[in-house]
This record gives C-alpha cells, structure tokens and sequence, in this order.
C-alpha cells in the first residue's frame, strides 16, 4: 500500500467525540478550500458507523453549502432519521466554524435478492493500455502552465491510480469536443475488506472529474488552467452492486446540460468485468471568469 493511500484512509478515519458526533481532518487541494470528495467520503463513513454491519450503503445525496476550511477540522453530526426493517436512514451535516459547510442523506439497506438488469458497459481501451498520471502529466506541462500545479495534482492523486481514456480538458483547451469522458481508477494498493470503505473510496473518487465533460463541451481547460471557476452543488449516488475500489473501475461521465453558471454531469460506474456497479449525478457552479 502506498504511503498517500496510508494517509487517505486516515483522513477517512474519524474520530468519535460522542455516539453521533465525529471529528475529521482535512488535507491540501488543489484550491484553497476543502476537496468536496472527502467531504461526501468522511460524512459517509459518520453515517455508516451508525448503522448496523449488515446494512449496506445503496444511495446518497449531498449538498455543498460553504466553502470548507483545509485548515480547520470538520465535525459531523449524524442524525438517525429511521431504523426500519430492512432501510437505514442517517442524515449527517458537516460543520466548521460553527456554521453548516455540508449535508447528505444516506440510506441503507440489508442484503436482499430481486429483479436484474443494467445498461451495458461502453466500449473501453483496458487501463493497462493508457498513461498514469505520472506518466500523462508531465506532457501537457505548457499547458498547464506551472510546474507547481503538475506537481499538486500529482500530489492529489498519488493515492488513487486514474488514468484518462482520452485527453483531459487541460490538455486540449479552445478544442470543443464531445461532452464525454471516461476514466479507469483504483487505489494504489489493496484494501481491507470492509463494503463501507469501498463506497467510501470510490465517493471520494467521483468527485474528481464528473464536471469535465461539462468543460468539453465548451473547450474549456477548467481550474487547472484557470479558464473557469467552479465548485460542486450537490451529488448523488445509487450502489447498484458490489464492486472493489482497490480493482480497476471504469467511470463513464457525460454532461447533458450548462446554463445559468451551473453545468450538470451523469455518470456509471463499471467494474472491470461488464458489472454496473454505480451511478452518479452531479451539478457544479462554471463560471468564465470576467477579464480584469
């Protein structure tokens, strides 16, 4: 297991201050505010540490109320919304300085047997077939524009292996294309077998490129290259099946709409062998900045 991999599944490690009260910290983004994926992973870890072992995460919504603090620890509050038979309902709000940053809404569910079927799993290139982003980023250095900045996103991604299907919005900025993007991602090593941390993980993940079909449809490089400015909303999530964050996913995102300063992102998630394991919805502030 690599050593940034060690230091996110700390992060994901609350602390319990009371039975429903966990304490968090924060690591350094890209931007000066706190990544909203580990935001979305610790209220889902809070959530589940409240909910019996046999029930299992199948669905989230969240919406990013504030700006979070990387310098200040986070605090979630959990409440237990309902205990039914065979759901799980919590409902955790995140809280720095003393005001609401975040809430989600996370249902579980216990082991059932029902109908079955699912969209099929595009057509892909395997991910041993495409660059790391050791190898990728350095590439498009000029693009970027810093040094610094390759070696933060760098910095940014040594726990989680994800490589790009196709070119990155950064790397072809003033190119419109389709508004789709696909990346394979896993973990930088194997995880325990807990389910929790698994969903934990790959919501941690699916907060890093949702919104880049949206900056390709207009041919946009994004916050890397500060032709944008942007932030999520809100984010869903449904877990249709098991799956392993620590094996290869593939993450098939497109962006049906923009407008009013808000673009919208859809995506499935597959595993490895054709298995639709999640879906993911996402809307985002993108605003062009003014000149001056």
């Amino acid at each position: 297991m690599s050593e940034a991999l060690d230091d996110l599944l700390d992060l994901l490690d609350l602390e319990r201050i009371e039975e429903d009260i966990f304490r968090g910290q924060s690591r350094p983004a890209l931007v000066p505010r706190v990544f909203g994926g580990q935001v979305a992973a610790q209220a889902l870890v809070a959530a589940g540490r409240t909910v019996p072992a046999d029930r299992f995460a199948h669905s989230l919504h969240a919406y990013f109320l504030v700006a979070g603090d990387p310098g200040a620890p986070i605090v979630y509050t959990v409440d237990r919304i309902r205990d039914g038979r065979s759901f799980t309902t919590r409902r955790v709000v995140a809280i720095q300085h003393g005001q609401p940053i975040f809430h989600l809404s996370a249902s579980f569910q216990t082991y059932e047997e029902g109908l079955e079927h699912q969209a099929p799993m595009p057509p892909a290139p395997g991910p041993q077939t495409l660059p790391t982003a050791q190898e990728l980023l350095p590439r498009y250095g000029d693009a970027i524009g810093s040094p610094e900045v390759v070696r933060k996103l760098l910095q940014a991604r040594e726990a989680v292996d994800l490589r790009y299907v196709d070119a990155p919005p950064y790397a072809t900025a003033g190119q419109p294309r389709e508004p789709r993007s696909q990346v394979w991602f896993r973990t930088n090593g194997k995880l325990a077998d807990d389910p929790l941390l698994h969903v934990c993980l790959a919501t941690y993940v699916s907060d890093m490129t949702l919104l880049d079909s949206v900056l390709l449809a207009h041919g946009r490089g994004g916050w890397v290259v500060g032709d944008v400015v942007g932030a999520s909303l809100d984010h869903a999530m449904w877990f249709h099946r098991p799956f392993r964050a620590d094996e290869w996913l593939l993450y098939d995102q497109e962006s049906p709409s923009s407008s009013g300063g808000r673009g919208l992102g859809q995506a499935r998630i597959y595993t490895q062998d054709g298995r639709l394991a999640i879906s993911v919805i996402q809307e985002g502030v993108i605003r062009v900045p003014r000149e001056g």
